[in-house]
């Protein structure tokens, strides 16, 4: 548009040079030949009116060029508040990761001292259930299995209520080993 406009502001020039060229021809009184000097003033005419068509594209041009100035203003001014975020998501995302890291840190911790106390047959069990369902246990939650999400049948349920505590009982469904807890509702267990 920047072009275009200094394209627009030549031809107003050249147009207005010749005018006043002609014009100075006429009051210097150069075109004496009467004909002559009716077709130079036809021209004149002509000219003025070729400038007020090229200044009202020029003045066309410059409205655009000024909308699109104010639109990149407004653009560079989005662009700097998106960065400013993306800088302020960038330090909160690393402050949440390291937060993360340090937890992960811990809970591996906890999860080898756990594993110490862990029969090793059951612990092979559960890393193979792992390996293959993504968990290898899921909490047996009001007759539910939370790894499945498949109620159990009322027999799959009594035949868990009457396992021993410490018995592995698995779901039929998914294979995951089940974690009773008093909301596992399971009637008879205390």
């Amino acid at each position: 548009m920047t072009r275009d406009q200094k394209k627009s502001d030549r031809e107003v020039e050249q147009v207005r040079a010749r005018r006043d060229r002609d014009r100075k021809r006429i009051d210097e009184g150069q075109i004496t030949n009467p004909k002559d000097l009716e077709r130079m003033t036809h021209e004149m005419v002509s000219l003025e009116r070729r400038i007020s068509d090229l200044e009202d594209v020029e003045l066309e041009i410059m409205a655009r060029l000024e909308d699109a100035q104010s639109d990149l203003t407004a653009a560079e001014s989005d662009l700097t508040d998106l960065d400013e975020q993306i800088a302020a998501t960038t330090a909160e995302r690393d402050r949440r990761g390291g937060a993360l890291q340090g937890e992960l840190t811990e809970t591996e911790a906890k999860r080898v001292a756990a594993i110490a106390s862990i029969p090793a047959e059951l612990l092979r069990l559960y890393d193979k259930v792992r390996e293959r369902q993504g968990t290898g246990a899921a909490m047996l939650r009001a007759r539910r299995c939370e790894g499945c999400q498949i109620t159990l049948d009322a027999g799959t349920l009594g035949q868990i209520t009457k396992a021993a505590a410490d018995e592995v009982v698995r779901c039929e469904e998914c294979s995951r080993i089940l974690v009773r807890t008093d909301e596992s509702g399971l009637i008879g267990r205390s």
